[in-house]
């Protein structure tokens, strides 16, 4: 195949990981994920976020990526750090940081997957679309006991469907995911145990240790015709150890809702934060902060301590591989904020309370 003819499949590819990024390109009249009564999010067809719009049109998708300025990223960036062997247990906090937007938090004597991707491209087909430049920051062997797994949503960054089988089948974990995505995962193992709630809703784990669901700037799809028709979310752990915030992806919006996260459970202990895949600008504001807003969701959350993900593993969107690290240090020496209060995260690399 020439070199042309790759790169339009594998931009094709980088978008459908995107979900189509937003774009609906055929009208249904149908719900394939889930069916339930209309709310103040949930028409009957599709999910929204009452005030915001994620939605991109054809033409913005096409100026996207016929405009392109994509800067060039290295086949290889493996982290300083090297792969964790976790311990089995943990009674306090343990977070490490699989790669991407994937984590193991050891916490209360529990261990959580978030969203766990461990596929070697993040994407909808095996041969194209973006592709690890570094392995695992735990080789999936090497995981302790999987007591629950939490997905954000959807998109294939976040939702590996033949991992999350994988993991099912060796673990056997409580999976927690928004409205809808239980449709999406059982078609991968049909046997999963999914409980699904919508945003406002939690699922008690047991010793004090519970999960919240909460709304995030962002949206969902599998593929080009189910916009927003499974719905997406940021987690709340709340445990012993304290609150920990984790988004997977969000844009800023007005902020309200990282003040309303404040307000219902306090000042996070920790929150896990997205620091990458935010340029164009123009484009993926609405869905995905940058590295200056990143510090103001930390700002206004008053969160003790953040880490930042979502950069350094794939190449989605088109800035440098260590853009999102100079510009996260721009804006919190602009803040005043010690750079040990946020850091960006590699594989491997391990947080403790």
């Amino acid at each position: 195949m020439k070199r042309r003819s790759l790169l339009t499949v594998a931009s094709a590819a980088t978008v459908m990981t995107l979900g189509g990024v937003g774009y609906a390109a055929h009208r249904r009249g149908r719900n394939p994920y889930y069916r339930g009564p209309t709310s103040d999010h949930f028409d009957g067809l599709r999910f929204f976020l009452p005030g915001q719009s994620t939605d991109k049109a054809l033409p913005d998708v096409l100026r996207w990526q016929a405009k392109r300025q994509r800067e060039p990223w290295p086949k290889s960036f493996p982290s300083p750090y090297p792969a964790d062997r976790p311990p089995e247990r943990v009674a306090g906090l343990r977070v490490v940081l699989i790669g991407h937007a994937s984590y193991l938090v050891q916490v209360a004597g529990r261990n959580i997957l978030i969203d766990p991707v461990f596929a070697k491209r993040a994407s909808p087909v095996r041969f194209a679309g973006p592709k690890r430049v570094n392995p695992p920051g735990i080789a999936l062997a090497d995981l302790p006991p999987i007591d629950a797994v939490l997905v954000t949503h959807n998109h294939y960054d976040h939702l590996d469907g033949p991992g999350l089988a994988r993991i099912w089948q060796a673990h056997q974990p409580l999976i927690v995911a928004p409205l809808g995505n239980d449709t999406i995962l059982r078609g991968y193992d049909d046997t999963m145990h999914v409980e699904t709630r919508d945003w406002g809703q939690s699922v008690d784990l047991g010793d004090g240790l519970q999960v919240h669901l909460t709304p995030a700037n962002h949206w969902s799809a599998r593929g080009v015709n189910d916009r927003r028709m499974a719905l997406w979310c940021a987690f709340v752990i709340t445990s012993p150890s304290g609150v920990h915030y984790h988004v997977g992806d969000t844009g800023f919006g007005d902020g309200a809702l990282f003040s309303d996260v404040r307000a219902r459970f306090g000042p996070p202990r920790l929150a896990t934060l997205p620091i990458g895949a935010y340029e164009p600008r123009w484009f993926m504001q609405a869905q995905h902060v940058d590295p200056a807003e990143a510090v103001k969701v930390f700002t206004l959350l008053g969160a003790e301590q953040a880490l930042g993900h979502h950069w350094g593993t794939f190449q989605l969107t088109d800035e440098g591989i260590e853009r999102p690290v100079e510009a996260l240090a721009a804006a919190l020496g602009g803040a005043g904020i010690p750079a040990e209060r946020f850091v960006a995260l590699r594989p491997g690399q391990v947080w403790e309370a």
